[in-house]
């Protein structure tokens, strides 16, 4: 199959998406047809997982308007302008959360909805936290809490944390833990 875009039309334009409405010409074999698709832009994400020398990680609980209510997530955000997604990590760290790490690692790379949104989202695992300054935007109502990381992986299977990056992030920071020999994650454990 061949895909070609013949035609893009903007629909709409926003604060973090954008959308457009994409013509697609689709050649297979001697079949060609055309379809629309509407596809949201996204500038990329990052999302980190805070993990602290006594074995517990910062979650945050935030109102999110899209869903009506409160949700227990790992700090994330989206990038900003020419922004890495490593820079991004290190600034919604510090950010939301209120330190910064000296270590990082990436445990993930993967996009957050392909059937309708372009979003690339990285996870980190960030390590020898210090701290820094919170600094949380005017439409943020974000709660810091330190829990034990295995705390927050039964939470991921009680449906207590449902967001799917927080759900993939813990999850892969476990197995990277485990591959390195590091779990439980508690100093001296």
């Amino acid at each position: 199959m061949k895909w070609e875009r013949i035609g893009r039309q903007q629909v709409y334009s926003g604060r973090v998406v954008d959308v457009a409405r994409d013509t697609i010409r689709i050649t297979s074999g001697d079949r060609v047809r055309q379809t629309t698709f509407d596809v949201v832009r996204h500038p990329g994400a990052a999302a980190i997982v805070p993990l602290f020398e006594d074995g517990t990680i910062a979650l945050i609980n935030q109102f999110r308007y899209a869903i009506g209510e409160r949700i227990w997530e790992i700090p994330a955000g989206s990038l900003g302008d020419g922004e890495s997604f490593e820079v991004c990590a290190e600034r919604e760290l510090e950010e939301e959360v209120g330190y910064r790490a000296q270590r990082w690692t990436s445990l993930a790379i993967f996009y957050t909805t392909p059937g309708f949104c372009d979003e690339e989202l990285r996870v980190f695992l960030a390590e020898g936290l210090i701290h820094g300054i919170a600094n949380h935007e005017d439409d943020e109502d974000i709660e810091v809490v330190r829990i034990p990381m295995h705390q927050a992986l039964e939470w991921t299977a009680s449906g207590q944390v449902r967001d799917a990056k927080s759900m993939l992030g813990l999850w892969a920071a476990r197995d990277f833990l485990q591959a390195e020999n590091r779990w439980p994650p508690i100093r001296g454990a």
